[in-house]
């Protein structure tokens, strides 16, 4: 070949990596009636059902990365996934067509084109959740799907003593699922950077940041520190659950409805 038909080869390629996009969306969705983020084999799943959605704008066939699962009933205000395409539509029309193509219960907030090295999943720093808890006796209709009815009293007080030990560099076995943490999770370490426990009237915030969370690790928290708001379980106790990584002493994992993904941070 000559040297001006292999630099046109060369010129060609260059062009058709360039018109390969990575495109980042920020999603929200009522998790209620999916089983979880992750694709299933079965069940309805977020990610399935978005990736359809995306694939009806771009009309070609995507793989769709998300920054971590959600699991069944979990909701979202700031997932995040990725995706690469060919397609030359406008990035300031990709939301409002992908909306087009989502049921009621999932919406894309936003989309922009990012480096081709961006992966939703191993690009982030960490992740911020947030877990509600109705604190009343009597129950609420319109956020029954995003919150977790709790009538006992809590010390709120003892609950933010008690996140306090928690927060920073620690083994979380004690908060752990064994059902997949031998499969998934090499490594019970986490780093809490924030553990902020508020009250807002009729109902409890807490509010967790960290670099990553273990199966179920957020719910088996609250589930935990509820315990100590109800002083069933003492701070010294609680000290004492954490230092020995003991599953069985610690609290049980509160339903899912109440958790919510709230940011994902890179």
């Amino acid at each position: 070949m000559s040297g001006s038909g292999i630099t046109f080869l060369f010129f060609l390629k260059i062009c058709q990596q360039e018109i390969v996009k990575n495109i980042k969306l920020v999603i929200e969705y009522d998790g209620t009636n999916y089983s979880g983020w992750q694709k299933q084999k079965n069940d309805k799943s977020v990610q399935e059902t978005l990736k359809r959605a995306i694939e009806e704008v771009v009309k070609e066939e995507i793989r769709l990365l998300g920054a971590g699962r959600t699991d069944s009933g979990v909701h979202a205000r700031g997932q995040v996934a990725n995706f690469e395409t060919h397609s030359t539509i406008p990035i300031a029309r990709m939301v409002p067509a992908i909306n087009f193509y989502l049921p009621r219960d999932i919406a894309v907030r936003s989309a922009r084109r990012v480096a081709k090295g961006f992966h939703s999943q191993y690009s982030a720093q960490s992740k911020i959740y947030r877990y509600t808890i109705l604190n009343h006796t009597v129950r609420s209709s319109l956020n029954r799907n995003f919150c977790y009815q709790y009538c006992t009293p809590l010390n709120i007080e003892r609950i933010q003593q008690a996140a306090k030990m928690i927060t920073g560099r620690h083994d979380f076995s004690a908060f752990k699922s064994r059902s997949r943490s031998e499969k998934y999770e090499k490594t019970a370490v986490r780093t809490v950077k924030m553990l902020e426990v508020l009250r807002k009237g009729r109902y409890v915030l807490f509010t967790i940041e960290a670099d990553g969370f273990l199966y179920k690790m957020v719910r088996a928290i609250v589930g935990t520190l509820l315990e100590v708001g109800r002083e069933k379980i003492s701070l010294e106790e609680f000290d004492r659950i954490v230092k020995e990584k003991n599953r069985s002493r610690a609290g049980v994992s509160v339903p899912a409805r109440g958790l919510c993904l709230v940011r994902v941070k890179y």
